[in-house]
């Protein structure tokens, strides 16, 4: 009897007793059984803590803009498990995916695969069937033991390193760095992407022989009106519109995209006028995502400190003096005592959204609450079972000229869109 993708996705959530199990030999054993296929003639695999969806759409904006037929691998999803793999721009649909798992179901025997693992196998089965020209690749934790570092990238991208997932890839950014700079190939190049990369990084890739391009060494973006400027120390120098992906750190993103692409030499030719076109044109959901007006609504992805610095940016650079009443909710493996740090009195209003009832994972209102009384004794919060009752308590509360922030999680960012949709 053929499964229905919805069954196939609970059978996976079945079938490995573990969510996560880092390693490559089961993946890579079941891989090779299907003949080991290549997604396409050109692999970029963008790995790192924050920033990696950003930067694989602005890479498949770039290159679908020069004419290039993409395929694109991303996690999580948002709404539907559809979005992890686009092909020319367009989600697999579900026969796609069904005809997949099927044929990673008669490869595999035996051999064991997490959740995680059947999505990538699939990524690459649809699109090694594409004919695509190039196949970007978003790492789902850590690197050197991620199931996408099977296939061997001819460029690499590390966006950021910093404290995330710690159970699984360190402590400090250092360790977490060296488990990054596992999808880096000896003599390929690899684009680091933040101008102070911890040093356990860079000693990692110099160990696998990798070639570095490093953000504010090998490549610049600066300031240059009316937007910025792209200049590599081979003396390329590109002038650019700022992107539409808010918050100052897409800049950084959008430098390591074109950076990428640049390393990649006469492989792929992106002419300005299409970096450009992608600059304006891409949008990705969960990141900084306007739903509303007035009051203005935000919905972000953001689970860590880095990312909570990132919306601290944003909030600093915004202008319309309205309070800002955020709707928060996390899982108990996150940081929550660094983001609240992050974002400071920032927050005039915290609405506090448990994850319990939607996930395993996800912390209640009443831990949130200890969090935040712990960090800024003085916010004001209100305790909310669901992002649903959290975000309703926030609409009443907010003026036209407020700001309401969804964030914290791609629960939290989900259950906003789809009520929003």
């Amino acid at each position: 009897m053929t499964r229905t993708l919805a069954e196939w996705l609970t059978y996976q959530e079945r079938t490995h007793p573990r969510d996560i199990e880092l390693g490559l030999d089961r993946v890579r054993g079941v891989w090779h059984a299907m003949g080991a296929p290549r997604p396409a003639p050109v692999v970029i695999t963008v790995g790192g803590t924050n920033g990696k969806g950003s930067t694989v759409a602005l890479l498949e904006g770039m290159l679908r803009a020069a004419g290039y037929r993409t395929g694109c691998y991303t996690s999580p999803h948002l709404l539907r498990y559809n979005e992890r793999i686009r092909i020319d721009g367009v989600d697999a649909d579900d026969d796609a995916l069904v005809a997949s798992f099927e044929r990673i179901e008669a490869a595999r025997g035996s051999i064991p695969q997490t959740y995680f693992e059947f999505g990538t196998l699939a990524a690459i089965d649809l699109m090694s069937r594409a004919a695509l020209d190039v196949a970007i690749l978003e790492v789902g934790l850590g690197g050197r033991l991620d199931a996408v570092n099977i296939v061997d990238a001819d460029v690499a991208v590390v966006t950021t390193v910093d404290l995330d997932h710690q159970d699984w890839l360190g402590g400090d950014r250092d360790s977490i760095g060296r488990e990054k700079a596992g999808i880096a190939r000896a003599g390929r190049p690899v684009v680091v992407g933040e101008a102070s990369p911890p040093k356990g990084l860079l000693e990692a890739l110099s160990a696998i022989g990798a070639a570095i391009v490093r953000a504010g060494i090998d490549f610049v973006a600066e300031d240059a009106a009316p937007g910025w400027r792209w200049t590599h120390r081979d003396g390329t120098s590109l002038e650019l519109p700022s992107p539409a992906l808010d918050a100052p750190v897409q800049r950084a993103n959008a430098a390591a995209a074109i950076a990428a692409l640049h390393a990649l030499g006469g492989r792929v030719t992106v002419p300005v006028a299409a970096t450009a076109h992608a600059l304006t044109t891409v949008r990705v959901g969960g990141r900084l995502q306007r739903i509303a007006d007035r009051p203005r609504t935000l919905v972000d992805v953001g689970h860590n400190p880095q990312a909570a610095r990132a919306l601290a940016d944003w909030l600093d650079a915004r202008n319309d003096g309205g309070r800002v009443l955020a709707v928060y909710g996390a899982l108990a493996d996150k940081d929550v005592a660094g983001v609240i740090a992050a974002l400071g009195d920032r927050i005039d209003h915290w609405f506090l959204a448990g994850l319990d009832a939607d996930t395993p994972r996800g912390l209640p209102a009443e831990a949130l609450a200890t969090a935040l009384a712990g960090v800024l004794p003085a916010a004001a919060f209100d305790r909310h079972a669901s992002v649903g009752e959290a975000w309703a308590a926030a609409r009443s509360a907010a003026a036209d000229d407020d700001t309401v922030l969804l964030f914290g999680s791609f629960f939290v960012a989900g259950a906003a869109l789809s009520a929003s949709a």
